[in-house]
């Protein structure tokens, strides 16, 4: 059916979420403006700047902001200790089974370019990857398709070509805009009924497509 995939990073790839997020909350808790998890959840997927200017409403008012994120990226980006995100289960195994099926694979994340090189190549997959589409290299991030599209264009297949492996409900919601048909692995955040009711299907973890790689990709491979 697919003869390419195109993937989300943090939180699908890698278990990056919780971290950065109960750094956030740490942080919020020591400025005392404490950010709730219920509320710090509503911005995962989205672009950078929109992330930042709901971290400044949740914290209350801009300078604190900045004072927070001054600490969240002391702690996250030390440049003599950077953390490294795990791979989340079923990762390494559903890109082998890609690669060896031929099938060319991207990533399409709302963090930048950089993190994105940054924090795969810390975890050994990098390589996978044909190509690379960052939410600092779109005008909208998700829930907006232009992300999405870009990785498609960068992979050289039209949309209906690609199937996506997304988290979260403006991923989902990307992909589906994209005119991707889309697999929901929902991490901290499950999407609402009608946003998964919008997938191709839903899994409970990357483990779960392994199986699937021979039906939902030998077209493509053959193509390949």
């Amino acid at each position: 059916m697919f003869s390419a995939a195109i993937f989300d990073m943090d939180g699908l790839l890698i278990d990056s979420e919780r971290t950065i997020m109960n750094t956030w909350i740490d942080v919020s808790r020591e400025l005392g403006t404490p950010i709730r998890p219920v509320d710090y959840v509503e911005i995962i997927g989205r672009s950078l700047p929109e992330c930042h200017a709901m971290l400044a409403e949740m914290l209350g008012s801009r300078p604190i902001f900045q004072e927070a994120l001054t600490r969240v990226r002391r702690t996250l980006q030390s440049p003599t200790n950077p953390p490294v995100y795990p791979l989340k289960p079923g990762v390494k195994a559903l890109l082998d089974a890609l690669v060896q099926t031929a099938i060319p694979c991207a990533v399409a994340s709302s963090s930048s370019r950089y993190e994105i090189a940054s924090r795969l190549s810390r975890v050994g997959v990098l390589d996978v990857f044909d190509a690379i589409a960052g939410g600092d290299e779109v005008a909208r991030g998700k829930p907006d398709p232009a992300v999405y599209a870009l990785a498609a264009s960068r992979l050289g297949k039209a949309p209906s070509q690609c199937l996506a492996f997304e988290d979260s409900e403006n991923g989902v919601l990307a992909a589906h805009r994209a005119g991707i048909s889309v697999v929901a692995v929902p991490d901290l955040k499950r999407p609402p009924d009608e946003i998964m009711g919008l997938s191709f299907t839903t899994l409970d973890n990357l483990d779960r497509a392994i199986d699937h790689v021979p039906a939902w990709f030998e077209m493509g491979a053959l193509a390949a």
